[in-house]
């Protein structure tokens, strides 16, 4: 397997493991069950230990992609500082996901304001989850690009039905 195949393998895990720990927070709120969010926490440790793997994938990827006819440098460097600016977030909510572990573990007063911290750090985290595999999409699909020219198949069709009808 070269690097660009390894990225793929490991680029997804970080942006699933903060959506799936956002649903176990979410859970773990409403049934106000401690060990439902310390499971959260766990999460989004793992997630933030994640990101390591995919970023540190992602230079052999770069070395692979970047001599692929069509793969623009642009497409790259976007994705490249979108994932480092995600890959800070996401360590901040690990680091933050293992205060709240801890504060769980020793019952601190203060914990239930950690846990809807985390969420709502959660979903910042996920809105540069968003950006970063929208712009690795961009490398090498085509057809999620802004501004491409995807054809209106209703249009194409009705323009072949019109010239059926001559």
């Amino acid at each position: 397997m070269n690097g660009a195949h390894w990225h793929l393998v490991v680029n997804h895990l970080p942006i699933i493991f903060p959506v799936v720990g956002a649903i176990v927070m979410i859970t773990g709120l409403i049934s106000k069950s401690e060990a439902v969010k310390r499971t959260a926490f766990m999460i989004f440790i793992i997630g933030a230990l994640a990101v390591i793997a995919a970023m540190t994938t992602g230079e052999g990827a770069e070395e692979v992609v970047e001599n692929i006819n069509g793969v623009s440098e642009n497409y790259i460097e976007n994705h490249e500082e979108t994932a480092e600016t995600f890959a800070f977030l996401s360590y901040i909510l690990g680091g933050i996901s293992l205060f709240g572990l801890w504060a769980s573990f020793k019952q601190k007063s203060f914990s239930s304001i950690i846990s809807i911290a985390t969420l709502i750090f959660a979903f910042v985290v996920l809105f540069f989850a968003k950006q970063t595999g929208t712009t690795g999409g961009e490398i090498r699909h085509t057809e999620i690009r802004s501004g491409n020219d995807i054809p209106d198949f209703k249009k194409r069709n009705r323009e072949l039905e019109d010239n059926d009808d001559d």
